[in-house]
């Protein structure tokens, strides 16, 4: 009798389970077949562990507590993120003093170098140049104590040990649902199908681990945390099902906190020595939340060590945690779903959607998908994989760019070690700058907000520096920086890299982008025209105004490339930008005519580009470029792209000259270069070099879980391709909306949903036999719309809210009534 109930209860729960389970792997995800066999705890200086973290684990993010999946058998390993954790800042043992101390005050000197070049003496202006504007805080922790720049670090994992061995077991599955931004690990083994889905809520800021089996009481696990080695802390029990670890970073004493609640449903649960241990249950959910004391600071005293630090973590994780447990696992999943689709659900892209996909591989989509990737390398078509890995960058952003805290860093958010590449930090000579790339454009405005908040964190250090470096008006920043206000270079001398004034101003463009994606204007009136006017300030007082009354850079870098030079073409094509950026936000709030003017004066008498002797365009104020070069940086084609002053519509000589540089430096490099040469060659409106570049950056600049490897991983290439992928289906940069600029042969058929241009439009496009269709447009500000498909043109009067369809007739565009 008791057998005959077991097995009707079996057969519930088989039963459940069967209704409740989706085959993941048929929508757009991401997926391996084979277990990480990692079922050790993680040794974190291992690169055998980094290795089989970069190229095999799953992210899963909200923009603030952030995990990979690891998907072994006999121990499931989930490292884990807070974005704010971080190490360095004024809370270090020497204090605020200490860390604040790191400007040269060099602005003197700055008329020494301009006469060195004004006599032909590169050397000297080299010289001073090296020695005086690099700054007092070290970039490598072994050269300084204590690390004042400090660096993103790990919370630490979760190991959750589960009693089961790889021997026996079929049909596993390790699946990241881009549809859902849902984790899940699967497989078979002894006659039992197991189960665990992993994700993180925004809306209820938690992660959610949940272990079930299409059999009772299959759940005998032991969950096991393990903290930064470079914390001090301890782990206690926090009533009868919950656990807390509360710890402090040794650099700067950052306090964090971590929550763990187990629920399970049948067998026994207890904590013991810091650990659940769990036996037969039917299943398991583990509920987290994590923080940290660090305050995001936009006017930091720079006498107060403690100037970022806020609210304590052990209150805030347990306000998190006592509100995500009041809810059921249905609910706190079905927010996460409404709440993440809200976002991802916006753009659908589908290339060749009718191509006979059985007669170019078979049965493809039902390949893993490093086996696909595996493919594609060898020159096999799949164009689903092209399509998920456009919208795994559009995940990224999502999973690690939230409103409330900071911006994606040069691993997103997902770091595995006290340290990492470049200290994980923001790079702001373009990595920081890539992340946004594809935020406005592929219908995400709402993920730009760190980014701005983080800007208005550099405003008032970024004075400081300004000052200090170039006796001007404004702020700017530098080539690294943190969360803790950091805008100085650094101690090397190495120029090449470390002098980039230009930083600050870039990334203003960027708040410029916002506004005119979305036409905002209390935003531009309240938080952004300040930031755009500041920097505009800064770059037109950094400016030599030359006896000739040309306005000159110098001194000036490319950065990461070349000497110290009078007039870097990439210095002068920000400057450009930020210029005119400040010109049109001036005008659109009927503001500052006089300050206006100044800026138009400058633009005007701004050192133009200058085209050198093998037609390229030249990187430097000297004709000294080498055609051989093939450097990962193609700094001054900054204004082919991300600006807006070259075109081949509007500057085609000097469009041709741009061409010949990426000619020259060719169509391979690190991930987030062949990136950025993908949006360069859409620019160019060269659909299928454009398409090459994307070929080489997924089989090339891509790992087997998609992310992108300079090496190594670093995500500003993931957001790269997908902003360049929208580039070459629309474009909008130039006063006018362009529709399939630069559409390759390969895709002959497709449509993209849900894009956005520039005026606040939103726009659907179908093409056929590589022509368009029809184009749908929203006008969400009422906006003239401006059109461009080839060489055929079309204005017309919007209204706010309404739609509009276009198509082409007669070889005119024309817009048809809906």
């Amino acid at each position: 009798m008791k057998k005959l109930q077991l097995c009707i209860l079996g057969s519930l729960f088989a039963a459940s389970l069967q209704a409740q389970s989706t085959d993941y792997t048929k929508g757009l995800s991401i997926w391996f077949d084979t277990p990480n066999n990692l079922d050790g705890r993680a040794s974190w200086y291992s690169p055998a562990t980094d290795k089989a973290w970069e190229n095999n684990s799953l992210p899963i993010g909200n923009g603030s507590l952030g995990g990979n999946v690891m998907g072994s058998i006999a121990a499931e390993r989930i490292t884990l993120n807070e974005k704010t954790l971080w190490r360095g800042g004024p809370n270090t043992e020497k204090g605020a003093a200490y860390y604040w101390n790191v400007n040269k005050e060099s602005a003197h000197l700055l008329s020494e170098i301009r006469q060195a070049f004004t006599d032909g003496n590169q050397k000297k202006a080299e010289e001073l140049t090296c020695k005086n504007f690099n700054g007092l805080a070290d970039y490598e922790p072994s050269r300084e104590t204590p690390f004042r720049f400090g660096s993103f670090t790990t919370l630490g994992e979760a190991y959750i040990e589960t009693g089961l061995s790889e021997i026996g077991m079929t049909d596993y599955k390790r699946i990241l649902s881009l549809d859902s931004a849902m984790a899940i690990v699967s497989f078979r083994k002894d006659e039992v199908n197991y189960e665990r889905k992993y994700f993180v809520s925004y809306p209820d800021s938690v992660m959610v681990l949940k272990f079930t089996a299409d059999r009772p009481g299959m759940q005998n696990l032991i969950f096991s945390y393990g903290s930064n080695p470079e914390a001090i802390g301890d782990i206690k029990t926090d009533g009868p099902n919950r656990l807390l670890y509360t710890g402090r970073l040794k650099n700067n004493q950052m306090k964090f906190a971590l929550r763990i609640q187990a629920i399970n449903k049948g067998g026994s649960l207890n904590t013991t020595d810091g650990k659940f241990i769990v036996r037969n249950a039917d299943e398991v959910i583990f509920l987290l939340t994590a923080d940290t004391d660090y305050k995001l600071n936009f006017n930091p005293d720079f006498k107060d060590p403690k100037t970022y630090v806020g609210p304590d973590p052990d209150q805030t994780t347990l306000a998190m945690l006592d509100a995500a447990a009041a809810k059921n696992y249905n609910e706190l999943c079905e927010r996460h779903k409404t709440d993440y689709t809200q976002l991802f659900g916006r753009v659908k892209l589908q290339l060749n959607p009718h191509a006979p996909m059985t007669l170019q591989y078979p049965a493809v989509t039902d390949l893993p998908t490093h086996q696909r990737l595996a493919r594609y390398r060898k020159g096999n078509p799949d164009y689903r994989l092209e399509e998920i890995y456009y919208q795994f960058g559009r995940y990224l952003l999502i999973a690690s760019s939230r409103p409330g805290n900071l911006p994606a860093n040069l691993q997103g958010m997902w770091a595995n070690g006290v340290d990492g590449p470049w200290h994980v930090d923001y790079h702001n000579n373009i990595n920081i700058q890539m992340n946004y790339w594809p935020a406005c454009s592929t219908n995400l405005n709402e993920c730009v907000w760190p980014l701005i908040d983080f800007i208005r964190t550099l405003v008032k250090p970024g004075e400081k520096t300004a000052q200090a470096y170039f006796g001007a008006r404004g702020w700017t920043a530098s080539i690294s920086g943190n969360i803790f206000g950091f805008t100085s270079p650094l101690t090397d001398e190495n120029m090449s890299w470390n002098f980039n004034p230009m930083a600050g101003p870039w990334l203003a463009t960027h708040i410029w982008e916002y506004y005119d994606y979305t036409r905002d204007k209390k935003f531009l009136k309240e938080v952004g025209y300040d930031l755009i006017k500041s920097s505009a300030n800064f770059a037109v007082d950094y400016l030599w105004h030359k006896p000739d009354g040309t306005y000159t850079a110098a001194p000036s870098t490319s950065p990461e490339h070349g000497p110290v030079d009078q007039g870097a073409t990439f210095v002068h094509a920000v400057v450009r930008e930020i210029l005119l950026n400040a010109i049109d936000a001036s005008k659109a709030l009927g503001v500052d005519s006089k300050d206006r003017k100044q800026w138009q004066y400058v633009l005007k008498h701004l050192v133009p580009y200058q085209i050198g002797r093998y037609g390229q365009l030249m990187e430097w104020s000297t004709d000294i470029d080498d055609p051989k070069d093939e450097h990962r940086h193609v700094n001054h084609l900054f204004g082919l792209h991300p600006g807006h002053t070259l075109s081949p519509i509007t500057t085609p000589e000097l469009t041709n000259a741009a061409k010949v540089v990426l000619e020259h430096r060719g169509d391979g490099a690190t991930g987030w270069s062949m990136g950025w040469k993908l949006n360069q060659w859409a620019r160019l409106q060269d659909g299928n070099h454009a398409y090459k570049l994307f070929g080489n950056l997924l089989k090339n600049g891509t790992l087997d879980n998609l992310w992108d490897t300079h090496p190594p991983f670093q995500i500003d290439g993931n957001f790269g391709g997908t902003a360049g992928i929208t580039e070459m289906l629309l474009q909008s940069h130039m006063g006018f909306i362009q529709l399939l600029p630069a559409l390759p042969d390969a895709w002959k058929e497709g449509s993209v949903k849900g894009l956005c241009a520039k005026g606040n439009f939103e726009i659907d496009i179908i093409w056929q036999d590589g022509k368009l269709k029809e184009a749908v447009i929203l006008s969400k500000a009422g906006e003239p719309c401006n059109l461009r498909y080839g060489n055929l043109t079309f204005t017309f009067k919007t209204t706010k809210g309404k739609t509009y369809k276009v198509m082409v007739e007669n070889e005119k565009l024309k817009k048809i009534p809906l």
